[in-house]
């Protein structure tokens, strides 16, 4: 049984109808097996490439700030007041005094407000995969990010065209998907384009949802999104020094209507900047402490992104909304297990 605070707007018939019916659905089962091989391929993919796999921690003492409105969840860690991770961002940064190349899988929590139970995008736990690259550019990183995302659309189409064929997917549209070659648009082009179709996109801020979908339905291929202001994306996000107020950061959208899959930057590794960057945030530096030290001492210059991947589940397996690629899903609003 769910229990659901329903949000203006929300429809009642996109969400799961109870757990066992979920669970026992051919459908679920076919969306999991995809899931499944979509995660297969991007480990081989990475470990293929030199990369170290970690396990994250999933509390701290401070988490990723910059989550578009969402609220962080607070536990009693034996008297002091840690978090839920919302994003491994600040330990993906550590984990390369490691390892020049990582990544990981890691479940993530973040309390939407009920309004995002209307996009169909959005999950209060969700998972991702985080990646992280020592002494890598922007370009770098976006050339892995790709490699993932066609690859993982190209296993599944080889591997699972019995699942595509029982949950309807359009596969000549996926096909594309797989060759590659995204194109690269700036943020103010984007911002531009959602201008002229009525669309009041703010020109200093992330794209909208509404506004992705809009750009994403009349796209033929991926996309990726780049320059976003400064100050519409977390401190850890590099500035570009020939350019300043943009960030060395880029979002990868989807084609058909589905958005936003990828969020990714070269990091911010300098201690001086990375102090200024939080106090323009107006967080208190004394949160980030532990991060903070270890700047201090030197992080590794780095670039990375994180995939969600029931997002991507929901995208290489055409469905209507994302709860229906996970096992057990909690939506905004909605109390289930």
């Amino acid at each position: 049984m769910t229990t659901a605070l329903t949000a203006p707007g929300q429809d009642v018939h996109l969400r799961p109808s109870s757990t066992r019916e979920h669970l026992t659905s051919d459908a679920t089962r076919a969306v999991l097996r995809i899931q499944q091989r979509i995660l297969a391929s991007t480990r081989a993919l990475l470990t293929g490439d030199g990369f170290a796999e970690l396990l994250p921690p999933v509390i701290g003492p401070v988490t990723d700030p910059g989550a578009r409105g969402a609220k962080q969840v607070d536990i009693d860690f034996y008297g002091h007041r840690w978090k839920l991770m919302t994003s491994g961002i600040l330990y993906k940064q550590a984990s390369l005094l490691t390892f020049d190349k990582i990544f990981n899988v890691a479940p993530n929590v973040r309390l939407e407000p009920l309004e995002t139970a209307t996009t169909h995008r959005h999950l209060v736990e969700f998972h991702q995969i985080d990646v992280e690259i020592a002494g890598a550019d922007r370009d770098q990183a976006m050339a892995v990010a790709e490699k993932i995302v066609s690859g993982a659309a190209a296993a599944v189409l080889e591997h699972l065209p019995a699942e595509l064929e029982l949950l309807g997917r359009d596969t000549d549209a996926l096909r594309r998907t797989a060759e590659g070659a995204f194109d690269r648009i700036g943020h103010d082009e984007a911002a531009a384009a959602l201008h002229r179709l009525g669309h009041p996109q703010d020109d200093h801020a992330e794209l909208d949802w509404v506004g992705e979908e809009l750009l994403s339905r009349k796209a033929e291929r991926g996309f990726f999104v780049l320059d976003y202001p400064k100050g519409s994306r977390g401190f850890y996000d590099r500035e570009d020094p020939d350019r300043p107020g943009l960030l060395r950061n880029f979002d990868l959208v989807l084609p058909e209507g589905f958005g936003e899959v990828i969020s990714g930057s070269e990091r911010e590794s300098d201690y001086t900047q990375l102090l200024t960057r939080i106090r323009e945030t107006g967080e208190n530096p004394s949160k980030y402490k532990w991060y903070l030290d270890l700047a201090r001492e030197r992080l590794p210059a780095s670039a990375g992104f994180g995939i969600g991947l029931e997002r991507l589940t929901r995208y290489i397996a055409g469905l209507d909304a994302v709860w229906q690629a996970t096992a057990f899903p909690k939506l905004p609003g909605v109390v289930s297990p």
